[in-house]
């Protein structure tokens, strides 16, 4: 668990990197222009994170699969070759899907205005400035949704369904709850992460508009990030020991 809290770690922090000092450098100093080659940069590197982060939420869900529903082939199943398999195919993944998105943008003619309604170069706001054709981008983000996007939450739903199942048939009230900690934080970070997710991509277009794509966008870029390792560290015997005694001095 905590080699797949680590990548997740270092997801967190690269995402908060990728477009939070230039957001920073828009408020502060009002510098509202970006290169060409900085802004697809940023667009390649903000669609890696979150290939990455999108699939590594899939595979800690298999891996809370694994420890709660069989527990006894834990060591084996999970062993330390099948995570770095693990996360070294989603990292592979992460860095190649992002590619083509790149190459198609960058081929893309911008022939209006070079305005860029959002606080970091975001897809959807480069195609709204856009005079070519999108159905190449278009076709490739379905082909990505069905074939990757699908499974992976598929897989995540079916997991927590098995998990769920596993700790209804304890019989003891506490070990069910002992049972339920092992994978709650990472419960509560797929929700947020879903959710944000599908309330950004999911609703229908006529309920859509840029505004609140940017207000879901500092959802996953800013405040996701953060709130993760609050998350994780709750569960930490010492940070909740640390916290009340905060809490009881003031």
């Amino acid at each position: 668990m905590y080699f797949f809290l680590r990548n997740l770690s270092i997801i967190d922090i690269s995402y908060a990197s990728d477009t939070v000092p230039k957001l920073l450098d828009i408020l502060l100093r009002k510098s509202q222009c970006i290169s060409m080659t900085g802004c697809f940069t940023q667009t390649y590197f903000f669609i890696c994170f979150a290939c990455v982060e999108y699939i590594l939420l899939s595979v800690m869900a298999y891996d809370r699969y694994s420890a709660i529903c069989q527990p006894l082939r834990y060591a084996v199943t999970m062993n330390e070759r099948v995570c770095k398999l693990m996360v070294t195919g989603t990292w592979t993944y992460g860095f190649l899907a992002p590619v083509i998105y790149t190459v198609l943008l960058s081929q893309f003619s911008y022939c209006g205005s070079h305005v860029i309604n959002h606080f970091f170069c975001d897809v959807s706001a480069l195609l709204q400035l856009s005079c070519s054709s999108t159905y190449a981008i278009e076709y490739v983000t379905y082909c990505a949704g069905v074939f990757v996007g699908m499974p992976c939450f598929i897989a995540t739903l079916a997991s927590y369904i098995c998990i769920i199942s596993a700790i209804l048939r304890i019989r003891s009230t506490e070990g069910r709850l002992k049972a339920f900690s092992t994978c709650s934080s990472h419960l509560t970070v797929v929700i947020l992460f879903y959710g944000t997710l599908m309330g950004l991509y999911v609703r229908p277009t006529s309920m859509q508009s840029m505004e609140q794509n940017k207000l879901f966008a500092v959802l996953y870029n800013v405040l996701i990030p953060m709130f993760n390792p609050i998350i994780y560290s709750l569960k930490n015997k010492e940070v909740k020991k640390a916290v009340r005694k905060l809490f009881t001095r003031k």
